[in-house]
């Protein structure tokens, strides 16, 4: 099976939530190890691969006034 992640991608939770760094692949690729600021605190998790997704930067929305 091909990797689905490798270490450097973003990803978030399925759920929401911070987005967070790939730090290392576990067991093949059943399992990933993933890196992420609370404020200045680094986190850390190893979660299954089928709970991440690739991380996508929200659309920015325009301050601009129209007239």
């Amino acid at each position: 099976m091909a990797e689905k992640f490798k270490p450097g991608d973003i990803v978030q939770l399925k759920s929401g939530g911070p987005k967070m760094t790939v730090d290392h692949l576990d067991t093949g690729d059943a399992w990933v190890t993933v890196k992420w600021f609370a404020g200045s605190k680094m986190e850390g998790a190893r979660v299954r691969t089928t709970t991440v997704e690739a991380y996508v930067e929200p659309p920015k929305t325009s301050t601009a006034k129209t007239f």
